[in-house]
């Protein structure tokens, strides 16, 4: 039945039931009306009121349902759907199947826009990091060389200034190749995914000064490069996130393999907050899980830290 003749029946019913009472009640109307008969008339139109509001609540809830669902659904979050209730030709459910099958189209288009965007700007830091290491690295490397020469045969007062100004260009030096690491994760690479996120825990330790505990399984089901890169790009946002915004002294990174799924866990005891704020990087954590078919969980409290979780499945083996 379509949600035309639904309407139209209910108050059909309802009017259809009034009009049966005043024609076979025995109640009539004086002139002037008399309180008794006013009572009973306000108390058949608040009946009927109630009766058709209920009805029509009952009739039009999926359309609620629907409305909700529309002001909160979030493309980054998939899997949100609504079952189809009614009769399968109802107005009703034919608008619910239409609205979930626009859901799986557009996060179908959005994971692979995603996709598209991620591979690029992973290239992007890949050219920029080698162009870093080719070009400006060299270029420091040289330089070094040329102030060591020209301290040795300075006189004493001129030595010092150029030892100095080798000990910047060493620094800047250092901070290029750091930058390079983490524009390009060499080590990813060429020794996987456990010593790739141990090398991150270090460089963060030492250069932010946060205690960092990591717990790594070692015997790790196999993954896919596009599925290590996304976990250490998730882990390196989280320990990014911690270090310049939570006030964390302590971060505990947990590694763990599973028949089906990897879990990676990064888990901070710095302020926290009341609702996890989505900005650029959590977006681009959810983007990214969404590339390799994951589920990302956040969790935040005031005053206990922030709790990221990452799950990503293991490909299947082909028969």
């Amino acid at each position: 039945m379509s949600l035309f003749w639904r309407i139209f029946g209910l108050n059909a019913v309802v009017l259809g039931i009034a009009t049966a009472l005043l024609l076979w009640a025995p109640v009539t109307v004086s002139v002037p009306v008399l309180l008794t008969e006013a009572m009973i008339l306000v108390g058949g139109l608040a009946v009927m009121l109630v009766a058709n509001g209920t009805l029509l609540r009952w009739g039009l809830a999926p359309l609620d349902r629907l409305t909700r669902l529309m002001t909160t659904v979030d493309l980054l979050r998939p899997g949100q759907r609504l079952p189809v209730p009614g009769a399968a030709g109802s107005e009703v459910a034919e608008l619910i199947r239409t609205f979930n099958a626009m859901l799986n189209r557009l996060e179908h288009e959005r994971a692979t826009s995603s996709a598209r965007a991620l591979l690029a700007q992973e290239a992007e830091r890949r050219r920029i990091a080698q162009e870093l290491h080719d070009e400006v690295g060299q270029s420091m490397t040289a330089i070094l060389l040329v102030l060591k020469r020209t301290a040795d045969d300075a006189p004493e007062p001129l030595r010092e200034d150029l030892q100095q100004a080798q000990e910047i260009t060493r620094e800047s030096l250092d901070e290029v190749r750091r930058l390079v690491r983490r524009l390009r994760p060499g080590v990813l690479d060429d020794l996987g995914l456990v010593s790739a996120l141990t090398s991150l825990a270090q460089d963060f330790a030492t250069h932010t000064g946060l205690r960092i505990v990591h717990r790594f399984d070692n015997a790790l089901p196999a993954l896919d490069h596009e599925s290590e890169l996304v976990l250490y790009r998730v882990a390196q946002e989280s320990l990014t996130n911690a270090a310049r915004h939570a006030d964390a002294r302590r971060v505990e990174v947990t590694l763990r393999g599973a028949d089906e799924a990897v879990t990676l866990e990064i888990a901070d005891d710095g302020r926290g907050m009341e609702a996890v704020c989505e900005g650029a990087g959590i977006r681009g954590m959810r983007e990214r899980a969404l590339l390799a078919g994951a589920t990302l969980d956040i969790a935040s409290t005031p005053g206990t830290g922030t709790r990221v979780r990452l799950t990503a499945p293991v490909p299947r083996k082909q028969p």
